[in-house]
């Protein structure tokens, strides 16, 4: 069925057009690359996977129950409107949640395989081309993923939200080498994890839970490959240089905290438009989960070197500044081993299924051989 009829409300136009600037770029050096880098884009070729094979696509999906999190969860949850709803009603809510936030995803996954692909065109390093090839193929392989998986488990998807479509927009628009990395790598990216990561967390069904852990293994090498390349080239900056990207960073962290709120979900439901901002802004959960979405993003700023006393202001009126100290390399370690973990539980499984499976054969076929023998 085609995307368009799925949408729950009209997206406009069927294609987005970012008009590019700035420079492509060469480079005939071939044999000389940052042995950090270069180590990272073996690692990046090594963990290629596909996705019609690794994720098990036959696990049965409620799609109105898709992610099994709790309602107290809902920004609904608790108001006038919660009362007076069926179970009937909060199932579509529960799905019209689901289809918003993996169609956010989606649309995030399509932004990165272009912001990627924009890295390869623009950055005037080997190394750092040859690694966002790989990249490029990951987040090809993302947004195949969550459009399957919101074409045949959910069959709803939602248009790209306007906050998030704002700062893909500033990110391509912009001519300087850096800004997509900047944009997409450290803080789309970073934002994405955190919110990949809470769902992965508490979701009990397995395969979203199989989707998330998979796509964030790809991701910890993504962020990584953004710290390494910007870490090294924002030393080289002036005082100015690194103020525009700061301005750039505060703009993007309100942009991201705003598209939180899932407003176009609550309108869909009737609720006009202030009432439902308002119940976001109380919601005491969606509060927290502002908060733990910039885990991610503020210990990746601080580490590239982005840290004047505005920034950090910003944070502080966020209320997230003290997630500058949280340990990234340890949560990046731990997405990679959750995926691991996940993998060997399964196909540990499959091998005791295939084990028993020949071996029933086995013991069938001794069974009519011993018939047959008695027979004659």
């Amino acid at each position: 069925m085609p995307t368009y009829d799925l949408y729950a409300q009209d997206p406009g136009d069927p294609l987005w057009q970012v008009p590019a600037s700035g420079a492509a770029r060469f480079s005939w050096e071939y044999d000389d690359g940052r042995d950090r880098l270069l180590a990272l884009y073996q690692k990046g070729k090594d963990k290629q996977w596909d996705g019609l094979r690794r994720i098990d696509w036959d696990l049965e999906v409620d799609p109105y129950d898709p992610l099994g999190i709790p309602d107290e969860s809902l920004t609904l949850y608790g108001t006038r409107h919660w009362a007076k709803m069926t179970e009937r009603d909060k199932g579509e809510l529960r799905k019209h949640y689901a289809s918003w936030q993996f169609s956010q995803f989606l649309h995030g996954e399509q932004g990165a395989m272009v912001c990627a692909a924009r890295i390869v065109e623009s950055v005037p390093d080997l190394d750092a081309k040859f690694y966002s090839a790989t990249q490029t193929m990951d987040e090809a392989r993302h947004a195949e993923i969550y459009g399957r998986f919101l074409h045949e488990k959910i069959g709803m998807v939602y248009p790209i939200n306007d906050n998030l479509q704002s700062l893909l927009g500033d990110t391509l628009r912009d001519s300087r080498w850096d800004m997509p990395y900047l944009g997409m790598q450290v803080l789309i990216e970073g934002l994405a994890l955190a919110a990949f990561g809470m769902i992965r967390d508490t979701t009990d069904k397995p395969l979203p839970k199989q989707i998330l852990a998979y796509v964030m293994q790809d991701e910890a090498r993504h962020v990584a490959f953004g710290r390494m390349a910007l870490r090294d080239y924002y030393k080289q900056l002036s005082d100015a240089e690194l103020r525009e990207r700061e301005e750039f960073v505060i703009e993007g962290c309100y942009l991201m905290r705003d598209r939180l709120r899932g407003v176009e979900v609550l309108e869909n439901f009737g609720i006009p438009k202030a009432e439902a901002e308002e119940y976001s802004e109380q919601s005491e959960f969606l509060a927290l989960f502002r908060q733990l979405l910039f885990s991610r993003i503020v210990p990746c700023v601080k580490d590239i070197g982005l840290w004047g006393k505005r920034l950090q202001q910003a944070y502080v009126d966020m209320g997230v500044f003290e997630m500058g100290n949280s340990n990234l390399d340890l949560l990046m370690a731990q997405d990679e081993e959750i995926a691991e973990k996940l993998d060997a539980e399964r196909f540990a499984q499959e091998e005791r299924e295939r084990v028993a499976e020949v071996e029933g054969a086995i013991e069938a076929g001794r069974r009519t051989e011993a018939g047959q023998r008695r027979e004659g």
